[in-house]
């Protein structure tokens, strides 16, 4: 389509504030198509009518205070006039006898023998056609994001809101919560409010005015290739993209990130990993699993398992020491050597006042070993000091 035409139909959007003018009848403007050949008789006897909702276009033969005239030839002469005329008022001053511009059919033969036209419908036709052509050419959109919720972000594009779903989102802008609290979620969506970012079109539905973004490249779809270059029990070198309360997230290659658990950091506890890591940092990692395109690695699997000597020392009823590491909602853990700890359950306190009055965070105490379970890598104490 000529740039004319893209000028003169996609223009800024302007809304009716004022009645549209009652039509007066005026001299009709026609023009006759010049038939000077053959061929050009065939065509034109030939040719299809334009119908209501087709995108036509033409040159500018008049313009006068309240309409435009537009030659259609072979149909007739198509007319912008009344309410659609003051919405498009503002494109249509940048209009010139000549031009051609497009624009929408929306009556085919009104009273005075006009094709009346829109270019506001035109506009919006013109816009879900370049959506369309944005899918298909994989075109990357720099636009703003103006509103987030539990789900994703809002985005606008050429005047139209669109949704960009949060699954859809670059790793480095997913919302990286703990068990998937929706309202932590929105939280770190927030965020991104009032700031740009890079997506492409994924899905267009112009009748319900639906646009679906994408942050992820074209490449992430290959996901699925690159992950079947790993299986578990592989070793391999990433780097440390993100440090959160529940773990650490490491890229594997370009478009392939995995996380390690808090949990499988190291046999020891650890209670933040930001102590431990930076980003930008080099590790080593196992792969550990692979399951609906999400990967789960581990520190501590490339080291020696501590249960297995441990097994070799410990058994139950057996008297040990241990060392206070931790209080959580069913007692307290100890520590009876690096990566072996065992929980005294909260019950032989009776309350967690009592509990925590006889036993001291970063203290040693005797215990008995009441479960020692190596394949499950579990281990249960009894405080057998004297209770205060």
């Amino acid at each position: 389509m000529l740039k004319k035409i893209k000028d003169a139909v996609v223009g800024e959007k302007v809304e009716a504030t004022e009645e549209a003018p009652k039509k007066v009848k005026k001299e009709k403007v026609v023009v006759e198509p010049k038939l000077d050949t053959v061929m050009d008789r065939i065509v034109h006897e030939s040719a299809t009518p334009a119908l209501v909702g087709d995108l036509v276009e033409g040159p500018v033969i008049n313009i006068e205070k309240s309409a435009v005239y537009i030659d259609l030839a072979p149909f007739g002469t198509g007319i912008i006039f009344g309410r659609e005329y003051l919405t498009a008022r503002d494109i249509i001053k940048k209009i010139n006898i000549g031009d051609v511009i497009a624009a929408k059919v929306v009556e085919t033969d009104n009273k005075d023998g006009y094709i009346e036209l829109s270019l506001k419908e035109a506009r919006q036709a013109l816009i879900w056609s370049e959506a369309e052509a944005a899918i298909n050419n994989k075109t990357t959109l720099e636009l703003p994001i103006i509103e987030a919720n539990k789900g994703g972000l809002i985005i606008q594009w050429q005047g139209i809101s669109g949704f960009l779903p949060a699954s859809q989102l670059k790793t480095e802008h997913y919302p990286r919560v703990a068990d998937g609290d929706k309202d932590k979620i929105l939280e770190e969506l927030k965020k991104l409010v009032g700031t740009k970012i890079s997506v492409s079109i994924i899905s267009a539905i112009p009748k319900e005015g639906k646009l679906i973004f994408s942050e992820k490249s074209p490449e992430s779809k290959d996901k699925e290739r690159i992950i079947g270059k790993y299986k578990v029990g592989d070793t391999v070198d990433g780097t440390v993209t993100g440090i959160v309360d529940f773990g650490v997230f490491v890229k594997l290659e370009d478009g392939l990130e995995g996380l390690v658990h808090i949990s499988e950091i190291d046999w020891s506890l650890v209670e933040d990993p930001r102590a431990l890591f930076k980003v930008g940092q080099k590790i080593k990692v196992k792969v550990i699993e692979i399951k609906e395109g999400k990967v789960s690695l581990s520190l501590k699997a490339l080291k020696e398992n501590p249960w297995v000597e441990a097994g070799k020392k410990y058994k139950k009823d057996q008297q040990v020491q241990g060392v206070v590491i931790k209080f959580n909602k069913h007692g307290a853990l100890a520590s009876i050597e690096e990566g072996i700890a065992g929980l005294v359950h909260i019950s032989e306190f009776g309350s967690e006042e009592k509990l925590r009055k006889n036993l001291e965070l970063g203290k040693s105490y005797d215990f008995k070993i009441t479960l020692f379970d190596i394949k499950e890598q579990k281990m249960a104490l009894s405080f057998t000091g004297e209770k205060k």
